[in-house]
């Protein structure tokens, strides 16, 4: 009897984790539709997806997630121009986001909080390296999601904190950007509270710190390489994004090791 229940639990996680690949994947498609026209100004519900260089309405079967590339073979059926390998990329960056909060545990409204947080990140990672810019869209708009999912428990970050986050990680990006001149951006700081609505206080201020630290070390591995000099200009939020991931992912485990540490 155990070991059917053991095979029933597999088929059924098997079969979730298809769909969350399958729905991430869409999901990934709209990113797409809103990494192109946020920074633009465009609505991202009208008109339907188009070729961004001729214009065509695109087919049904030429917008199926990541398989729609390879079988248009990375082109416009109409005009020919070459579709950016970024569309697949963000759509299985997307898949493989949903299938991880799918398969963490927790209820459905933390897995709806984590869904809109993290895949709403992808959208800041990607426009800011084209435009150096973070949407207001998403990151005021992150705050308030932030805000909501504490207020109703599911970020599982009591409100307290999260106030505490917007106030105290938003104040020191601030602080930085009004003392140091071009030393940061309008984008980044509101960035930086979106991340204290999400993830609290601690494990927001960790998503800082990681993302100066990967930021560091990259932008250092560049000047090295001479692919970039100093003169030139580099986007800070991806760098953001990924310490928020790290901060998701493992801030825990991450502060609690350096409590033991430290010995706080």
């Amino acid at each position: 009897m155990k070991a059917v229940k053991r095979e029933e639990e597999a088929l059924f996680n098997a079969q979730l984790y298809i769909l969350a690949v399958v729905v991430g994947a869409v999901l990934g498609s709209f990113l797409n539709v809103c990494i192109y026209r946020l920074p633009r100004g465009e609505s991202i519900v009208y008109p339907p997806s188009r070729c961004p260089h001729c214009h065509t309405p695109i087919r049904w079967w030429q917008n199926i997630p990541i398989v729609s590339f390879f079988l248009l073979k990375g082109r416009c059926s109409w005009c020919q121009t070459p579709i950016a390998f970024r569309y697949p990329l963000v759509e299985a960056i997307s898949a493989g986001v949903t299938l991880l909060v799918v398969s963490r545990d927790g209820s459905l409204l933390h897995m709806l909080w984590a869904e809109v947080f993290l895949l709403s990140l992808i959208v800041a990672f990607f426009v800011d390296i084209d435009f150096m810019i973070i949407p207001d869209t998403i990151s005021l708009g992150g705050i308030v999601w932030g805000a909501a999912a504490s207020l109703v428990g599911a970020s599982m970050v009591p409100p307290l904190q999260m106030g505490l986050g917007i106030l105290v990680c938003g104040g020191i990006f601030l602080a930085v950007a009004l003392l140091v001149p071009h030393g940061m951006g309008g984008g980044d700081v509101k960035l930086a509270a979106m991340f204290g609505a999400n993830l609290g206080l601690a494990k927001g201020l960790l998503a800082m710190f990681l993302g100066v630290c990967y930021g560091s070390v990259i932008g250092v591995l560049l000047l090295s390489l001479r692919l970039k000099s100093r003169k030139d200009r580099i986007p800070f939020g991806p760098f953001l994004v990924i310490g928020a991931y790290t901060s998701y992912l493992w801030g825990g485990e991450l502060i609690r090791w350096y409590a033991r540490l430290t010995g706080f």
